[in-house]
C-alpha cells in the first residue's frame, strides 16, 4: 500500500492528509471513485503536494465553480479516466427577504451549522445580498437542509436544490501588472503587486499575516517562483506569473493581483 509515513513526514494538516491516504488506499483496493470531503486551500495544497510524489493514483479537485475555495477530491487509480464532473457536488439557493435584515456569510453558515451538519460537508457559500445565498454541500446533506434550514437570523428562508450552473459567481476584479526588481525576494515582489512600501510588506510579513501558497511565510527574504500565489489577509492575491532575465540581470516579473 502507500507509504504512510513517508508521505506524513513534516505535513501541517496531518488528520486531513492521513484521511485523504485512507481513501486513496480504499480507491486502490476496489477500484472505484472515491471522495473526499470539502477542504480548505491551506489542505488542498498540502495534499496535492504529497500525492504529486505518488504515480499510482490520481486526484482531481473541484468545488462547483473555477473560483471555489473550498473544494472536494476524487480519488482513483492512475488507470481509471478522472475529471471534474465526478466530483459529487449539490448547489443549494437559501431564498430569503433579507432587505430589512441584512445577513453575512457567517449568518448563513452559523444556521447551517446550526441545523446539526459539520463544516467539512459544505463548501463554498455565494451571499446575494438581500435575495439570500447560495451553498455548495455534499449530495447527502441536500435534503437534510432543505427541510432543517428555515431562518437565517430573523428571516424565514426557502432552502431547495438548484443545478450548479445556476450559481451566480462573480468574476474576481484582476489587475495585470509587470515589476522589474534586483531579486524575487518576497518583500520585493509583493510590495510591487499590492502597490505599497516595503517597509510595510516586511511588517506584513514579520506580522504573519502572508501566505505563499497557502503556508504561513514570515522570512522577507523567502524567494518567489512563477506559478506562486501570495495572499496578504485583508489585501486580496497576487499571482506571480512569467519571470525573466533582462540584460542588466534583473527579474522582470509579471503579476496578476485579485481584489
Amino acid at each position: 500500500m502507500l507509504p504512510r509515513e513517508e508521505l506524513l513526514k513534516g505535513v501541517e494538516n496531518r488528520d486531513t492528509v492521513a484521511r485523504v491516504i485512507d481513501q486513496a488506499e480504499q480507491a486502490i483496493k476496489t477500484w472505484e471513485v472515491v471522495f473526499s470531503d470539502f477542504l480548505s486551500p491551506p489542505e488542498l495544497a498540502e495534499v496535492r503536494r504529497v500525492f504529486s510524489r505518488l504515480t499510482d493514483v490520481e486526484l482531481v479537485s473541484w468545488g462547483g465553480y473555477p473560483q471555489a475555495e473550498r473544494q472536494r477530491i476524487a480519488i482513483a487509480r492512475s488507470e481509471l479516466p478522472l475529471d471534474q464532473s465526478q466530483v459529487d457536488l449539490v448547489a443549494l439557493e437559501i431564498a430569503g427577504n433579507f432587505l430589512f435584515d441584512t445577513a453575512t456569510h457567517r449568518d448563513f453558515l452559523g444556521a447551517m451549522l446550526g441545523t446539526g451538519i459539520v463544516r467539512e460537508k459544505t463548501g463554498d457559500l455565494i451571499v446575494l445580498g438581500e435575495r439570500g445565498a447560495q451553498a455548495i454541500v455534499t449530495p447527502e446533506l441536500a435534503e437534510f437542509l432543505e427541510i432543517s434550514l428555515q431562518q437565517v437570523r430573523s428571516v424565514p428562508v426557502k432552502t431547495q436544490r438548484i443545478d450548479i450552473n445556476e450559481l451566480k459567481v462573480r468574476e474576481p476584479k484582476k489587475k495585470e501588472l509587470t515589476t522589474v526588481e534586483a531579486s524575487l525576494r518576497l518583500d520585493a515582489i509583493a510590495s510591487a503587486g499590492f502597490g505599497m512600501s516595503r517597509s510595510k510588506m516586511v511588517n506584513f510579513i514579520e506580522s504573519g499575516d502572508v501566505r505563499v501558497n497557502w503556508k504561513d511565510i514570515n522570512q522577507a527574504s523567502s524567494q518567489v517562483k512563477s506559478g506562486d500565489l501570495i495572499a496578504i489577509r485583508g489585501k486580496g492575491r497576487l499571482e506571480v506569473g512569467e519571470i525573466a532575465v533582462t540584460k542588466k540581470e534583473r527579474y522582470r516579473v509579471q503579476l496578476t493581483r485579485y481584489m
